[in-house]
């Protein structure tokens, strides 16, 4: 049996079930619809409104009802525990499924005050996403993938580095298997397809010993994303849809859990070392010059993939160095 946590959210239950009867696409008339939730047709209107609140488009039309056009591509939260029984995923033992969330990593750091080793958080919509470098992450609603992993480690904060790596790596497996062509990745938390990010890692410890650490695993992925939320985004990106995949957002959770969950297993028994040559080859940059800076500081080099520890290699002009993550930048350098 998995424990499920609950999360506050400004859709209540008659939204909901009006969100479920309009994720089709097709219409609905209202005095249907009012009859299956036993509310009146202005109660209807008024739920309307709260979900053209977080961003949907409800169409109306006279004589026909109401719509969402396109559908809306919810979790299905029922296949998705179904899924977390499997012999692969049963180590999940919470989970919370969201209408709306701030953050999924601060509802993973929730689960371990609940005393959960090893939980997952979805939510249909992130309000509050964050990545690396204090970095928004776009989420529109029902339209990306947003999820996080609280897991508790048998080993020290030391023995982690390359954990963001070993994710990355998980996630572009599962694409791949999805039929995702050139899935790439660059160092140290980013998916890339054409050199345009599609997914996002962020890492968060907390709870720091010598023999164990709660590690929050957070996951952004780029599923369909609304033109108008593109328009916000500050850097070449893509998205699923673009690629030509067609999936449902549960499914490809489930794939990647598929992936992500073995993966974490196998890190924590054997380290990052285990991954080098598999993270190498799917390098982005390797062979290329790339600018590497932070607030301070800045480096230009050929990059060399990564040393056994996930930590960057830099060839210069005094030899090659090996960079530690923290609040590193990776760029192709202007000149390359």
């Amino acid at each position: 049996m998995i424990a499920k946590l609950t999360a506050p959210s400004s859709i209540g239950a008659t939204t909901l079930d009006l969100l479920r009867l309009l994720s089709d696409g097709q219409f609905h008339s209202g005095s249907l619809v009012a009859s299956k939730l036993g509310v009146s047709r202005t109660a209807i209107w008024k739920q309307v409104k709260l979900l053209e609140a977080v961003g949907l488009e409800v169409s109306s039309v006279r004589g026909k009802g109401y719509r969402i056009p396109g559908g809306v591509d919810l979790i299905n939260g029922d296949q998705l525990e179904e899924a977390l029984h499997h012999p692969a995923l049963n180590s999940i033992e919470c989970l919370q499924l969201s209408v709306c969330s701030g953050s999924t990593n601060t509802d993973a750091m929730d689960a371990f005050r609940h005393g959960y080793h090893r939980a997952l958080c979805v939510t249909e919509q992130q309000t509050q996403g964050r990545g690396r470098r204090g970095r928004t992450w776009a989420s529109p609603f029902a339209a990306n993938l947003c999820f996080s992993l609280a897991w508790r480690f048998g080993v020290g904060v030391a023995a982690l580095e390359g954990l963001s790596l070993v994710v990355g790596m998980a996630i572009r497996s599962a694409l791949t298997e999805l039929g995702v062509l050139n899935v790439a990745l660059k160092w140290p938390n980013d998916v890339l397809v054409e050199r345009k990010k599609l997914a996002g890692v962020l890492i968060e410890v907390s709870g720091d010993t010598s023999i164990e650490s709660q590690v929050v695993i957070g996951i952004g992925i780029n599923v369909a994303m609304p033109a108008s939320i593109a328009r916000e985004i500050d850097q070449p990106w893509t998205d699923l849809k673009s690629q030509g995949l067609v999936c449902s957002r549960t499914d490809l959770l489930i794939m990647l859990l598929k992936h992500l969950l073995p993966a974490l297993s196998v890190f924590e028994k054997q380290g990052f070392a285990h991954f080098t040559s598999q993270w190498n080859e799917a390098d982005a940059f390797k062979g290329q010059i790339v600018s590497v800076k932070t607030l301070s500081q800045s480096w230009e080099g050929v990059c060399q993939g990564v040393n056994d520890s996930g930590a960057l290699l830099l060839e210069g002009a005094d030899g090659v160095h090996a960079l530690h993550g923290g609040e590193l930048s990776v760029r192709l350098a202007e000149s390359a």
